[in-house]
């Protein structure tokens, strides 16, 4: 950084918005801190935090919507990832929630899970519905040459209907559109 240029703070949760975290906390399985860290600090974070670049485990990530970002603006989002040396994984999620208004039932289902992410300046509560599936599947998904919904499988999908509330977004549409992102 050039001398002359100003320090810049970083965003950050407001009194009122750490409350409202704190209070879906309660009614969440899990919480992710989401956060940016500049390249010229990369080295040092992974040294701090101990963790040796050579373990990590590849990963390809594929959100899938409607042409139009129908789901994305519904609060609707529908992930498939291929992970390296594993299985495949999706996941559906329904966001923003509050935890104290989900169904008992859904909120037993193993496959589903209530996490609060928070970052620099914002935080959501989302429900996810999360499946399995074939590292072959989601490349095949991806490549046009499988239907995406057919990504999960079978036995999971049915569950996964069963717990939906009513008037939940289901995977059933035709038209998909597909960004893969790397992580």
């Amino acid at each position: 950084m050039l001398p002359s240029e100003p320090v810049k703070t970083p965003p950050r949760l407001t009194t009122e918005q750490l409350g409202e975290v704190l209070g879906l906390l309660r009614g969440a399985d899990s919480a992710e801190l989401k956060l940016t860290v500049p390249e010229s600090d990369h080295y040092r974070s992974l040294r701090a935090l101990q963790i040796d670049p050579l373990d990590a485990r590849m990963r390809q990530i594929f959100f899938f919507d409607t042409p139009d970002l129908a789901l994305n603006a519904a609060g609707v989002v529908v992930r498939a990832r291929r992970i390296q040396d594993s299985a495949a994984d999706t996941v559906v999620k329904l966001r923003p929630v509050v935890p104290d208004d989900l169904p008992k039932k859904l909120r037993k289902d193993p496959s589903f899970g209530v996490e609060v992410d928070a970052m620099p300046g914002g935080f959501v509560c989302s429900a996810s519905l999360k499946g399995r599936s074939t590292n072959d599947a989601v490349k095949e998904a991806t490549a046009g040459t499988r239907p995406s919904a057919t990504c999960t499988r079978r036995s999971n999908a049915r569950s996964t209907r069963s717990t939906l509330p009513t008037g939940s977004a289901s995977t059933t549409s035709s038209s998909w559109g597909r960004s893969p992102s790397s992580s």
